[in-house]
């Protein structure tokens, strides 16, 4: 059995049997989210005001900064309550120039300390992912999140905190200029969208952010208490390799 082969079995995606052009068709709907899916609590209200919230620490002068300096700004910020409550702040990591973003909710307790996102059972769980499409983490692919410090208790970011944070990785974005963004998990793919939706009418499409081909999937958080849904989720990932192969 070979490494790919056994990733495939691990995540409940063996035999192969779903070809890429048909998983691109497909559009299953998950279950109803409730409050122990990542994101099921995020409000209109609060993606809009998230998208509408001025530059995080500055303004429009997000715009001017490069790598060091917004890693910098990061590292300093203050803007929000969340960072007086985490170990340090989270900015994300991988291939500058990559053409595969992955964007998740925030960091978690092994994030907050080891200062890198999705490290943790669900990083574990997303590198599989990752390796079941031939991708590898640092390899034409880059890891971020909504918001960079780990919330208390691992809660859902509120609205000043999406509000505060979403500057940071908009410039990420700008910079990376990736070809394609998947948004893992409803506050991400929410906050990117700036618009309230369910997971159920996101996914199996292909969203517009800033320019950027945006498709929506399940958090890998989510993936592990319901693994049954790891069939759907390699759907997604299906798409998006279709997608990039044009």
């Amino acid at each position: 059995m070979d490494r790919r082969e056994a990733i495939l079995r691990e995540l409940n995606l063996y035999p192969q049997w779903i070809s890429r052009a048909s998983a691109a068709r497909i559009a299953p709907q998950p279950p109803a989210a409730t409050a122990t899916d990542p994101g099921a609590m995020v409000t209109a209200g609060q993606i809009q005001q998230a998208s509408a919230a001025p530059a995080a620490g500055g303004g429009t002068e997000l715009g001017k900064l490069g790598w060091a300096e917004l890693k910098q700004r990061v590292r300093d910020c203050t803007v929000c309550k969340l960072r007086a409550g985490c170990t340090q702040t989270v900015f994300g990591v991988g291939d500058e120039k990559a053409d595969w973003l992955f964007v998740g909710e925030g960091p978690g307790a092994d994030e907050d300390i080891r200062g890198e996102p999705f490290v943790g059972q669900a990083g574990k769980l997303l590198d599989n992912m990752l390796m079941a499409i031939k991708l590898k983490r640092g390899s034409n692919v880059y890891i971020a999140n909504i918001v960079k410090c780990r919330p208390p208790g691992n809660r859902n970011p509120e609205a000043d905190e999406i509000a505060a944070c979403m500057p940071y990785l908009q410039r990420q974005i700008e910079l990376i200029q990736p070809k394609l963004i998947v948004a893992l998990g409803k506050v991400a793919s929410n906050a990117l969208l700036g618009r309230e939706a369910t997971l159920a009418s996101l996914r199996g499409k292909v969203h517009d952010y800033r320019g950027v081909k945006l498709i929506v999937t399940y958090h890998p958080a989510y993936l592990l208490r319901s693994p049954a849904e790891k069939a759907k989720a390699w759907q997604d990932l299906c798409m998006a390799v279709d997608i990039m192969n044009g």
